[in-house]
């Protein structure tokens, strides 16, 4: 078995309903379940840190959580907040897991709200810090240094207007992890 592993991860959400260019479909759902288990068993992975927002995030936690990998989660300001803006917002029923998933991370002191700012801007400030402490899980968990691991769940392209999964990836192959690619489509 490969070295552990930290991972960070990032990636898209669940298409909204009508859209024009899919990137992360509804029913894509379970074969993108079934490659993030696979990937999260195969690499070794002992934490995770990721948000918590509707399909790549509460998919790979719940995944995590199932073998019993350690979870952080970071979100960009009050959980309230950012369970209307990037939970609920979109097709299928996320708000319980999403409840679930931050109960249990703030009861085991591993949840993180960066701030209170809006918009663009709070989530990167979000995917830094995931950065951030995936990072310093690497030195302070017992047997590290850990290899670090950027998981990038999406279809492979970048948006052509502001795209912060895109900007994700580039900041963590800055920041010297490995990335490997779990695609949407």
């Amino acid at each position: 078995m490969s070295q552990t592993a930290i991972v960070a991860l990032a990636g898209r959400r669940i298409d909204a309903g009508g859209s024009d260019q899919p990137r992360f479909p509804t029913g894509n759902v379970p074969i993108v379940r079934e490659r993030l288990h696979d990937l999260l068993r195969g690499e070794n992975v002992i934490a995770m840190v990721s948000s918590a927002a509707c399909g790549s995030d509460i998919i790979a936690l719940e995944e995590a959580e199932q073998i019993q990998i350690r979870r952080r989660i970071v979100l960009p300001f009050a959980p309230d907040k950012f369970r209307a803006s990037s939970v609920v917002d979109r097709p299928g029923s996320w708000g319980s897991a999403f409840d679930r998933l931050v109960a249990s991370a703030e009861r085991d002191d591993e949840l993180i709200i960066v701030g209170d700012a809006d918009g663009d801007p709070a989530y990167a400030a979000s995917n830094q810090r995931i950065i951030d402490e995936a990072q310093l899980l690497s030195r302070r968990f017992p047997g590290g240094p850990h290899r670090l691991l950027a998981v990038v769940v999406w279809e492979g392209q970048p948006r052509p207007d502001n795209d912060l999964t895109d900007h994700f990836r580039t900041s963590a192959i800055k920041a010297g992890f490995e990335v490997k690619v779990v695609l949407t489509t």
